[in-house]
C-alpha cells in the first residue's frame, strides 16, 4: 500500500510527507467518504487542523480526491478514479448518504444523467446525492 501511495504522490509532483502519506492511507482504508473532522479524529495527536486542510486542498487541486457536498452544507472527500487530474475531475457518479449511519458512498457504476440546460447556460459541474439506507444498515 505504501508504494502505491508513494506512486500517487510522485505522479502528482508532490513530495512524500508524513501527513500526505497518512491521509492517503486513511482514504484507502475508508469504506466511504471522509470529512475533515474524521481525519482530524484519527490524526489529532500528529497533525493539526491547518495541515489536514492544506493537504486536502492540495489533493483536490491535483485530482487525487474530490469533494462531495452534503445536506448540512459540510464537505466530504473521496478518492478520485485514475481519470482525474489537476483541475479536471471526471467523477460523474452518484453519491449516496446513509440516513442511519451517515456514511457517504461513491456509487461508481451509477452515473449522473445528462441535463439539457436552456440556451445560454453552461454547465461546469453536476452533483447528485441520494439519501436512504445503505446495505450495512438495512
Amino acid at each position: 500500500m505504501k508504494n502505491n501511495i508513494a506512486t500517487i504522490l510522485k505522479n502528482n509532483q508532490l513530495s512524500i510527507t508524513g501527513s500526505r502519506t497518512r491521509i492517503l492511507e486513511l482514504f484507502q482504508e475508508s469504506n466511504g467518504a471522509l470529512a475533515h473532522a474524521d481525519i482530524e479524529k484519527k490524526t489529532f495527536d500528529t497533525y493539526d487542523r491547518v495541515t489536514i486542510y492544506r493537504t486536502l486542498q492540495t489533493f483536490v487541486e491535483k485530482g487525487i480526491i474530490h469533494t462531495i457536498p452534503t445536506t448540512d452544507n459540510s464537505v466530504r472527500y473521496a478518492l478520485c478514479r485514475n481519470e482525474c487530474s489537476g483541475g479536471h475531475h471526471h467523477d460523474n457518479h452518484v453519491h449516496f448518504i446513509c440516513d442511519t449511519c451517515g456514511t457517504t458512498y461513491c456509487l461508481e457504476n451509477v452515473t449522473i444523467p445528462d441535463v439539457n440546460l436552456p440556451k445560454g447556460f453552461q454547465q461546469n459541474r453536476s452533483d447528485l446525492i441520494i439519501s436512504g439506507i445503505c446495505l450495512q444498515c438495512a
